[in-house]
């Protein structure tokens, strides 16, 4: 079965040139405004095509909007090329940030390359941690249960206890963690993993009283589950 993409630009040439590109290889909704994005969000793409700059609702708040309920790949395409512009765009929940005119096969390659990566973290199993296991990570389902009870986590929020968790007792510095999850082409932010960091860890203590990320001083975090 044909995996989906979500194309969603106000620009009518733009999608119809991106839709006749990837429609032999994948099924390929269609949106031109961000209202019409977030509606076709909900029937779960494996990826989207995200433009910025829609006249109705901004590319960037359609990406907030939709981050809780949807965990697949979103790729920015913009016009904009300041640097703060790329690190807004991927704080917003981004896995990418393509900048206008772009070259459709390097385009083509990049959303091969996510989709791969999705692919990956669907084959891995269920893993137990903590006292007598009772934390539950799905990194298949993306979902975290604390005794019966579900965590929820952001798309980031998940993919910082997959990857720390994946790798127990393994330090991971903040620029590490971030070029890991929010792409090379993001510049490292210490504020913004050590914020995520501190909301995953409110969410868990919720629910337990045991410490699954520690802090190592001067260098980062660690899972000790």
């Amino acid at each position: 079965m044909k995996q989906t993409l979500l194309i969603a630009d106000d620009e009518p040439g733009i999608v119809d040139m991106l839709k006749s590109y990837f429609f032999l290889n994948y099924d390929v909704l269609t949106a031109y405004s961000g209202e019409e994005a977030i509606r076709k969000a909900s029937s779960r793409p494996d990826l989207i095509l995200l433009d910025i700059n829609m006249p109705d609702t901004d590319g960037l708040t359609v990406c907030r909007k939709i981050r809780e309920h949807v965990s697949c790949p979103i790729l920015f395409l913009t016009a904009r090329t300041e640097t703060a512009d790329t690190i807004s765009g991927l704080q917003a929940g981004g896995d990418d940030y393509i900048t206008k005119p772009f070259d459709l096969d390097e385009l083509g390659a990049r959303v091969e390359a996510h989709l791969r990566r999705e692919q990956r973290r669907s084959n891995r199993a269920v893993r137990f941690f903590g006292r007598e296991g009772e934390l539950v990570v799905d990194y298949s389902a993306r979902t975290i249960q604390i005794r019966d009870e579900s965590v929820t986590l952001s798309k980031r929020e998940f993919d910082i206890v997959e990857l720390l968790s994946l790798n127990p007792g393994q330090v991971f510095d903040r620029e590490r963690i971030y070029e890991t999850i929010w792409g090379l082409e993001g510049s490292g932010n210490s504020d913004t993993i050590m914020e995520h960091v501190r909301k995953i860890r409110m969410k868990l203590s919720e629910l337990s009283q045991y410490s699954y990320i520690e802090t190592v001083w001067g260098v980062g975090y660690k899972w000790v589950g």
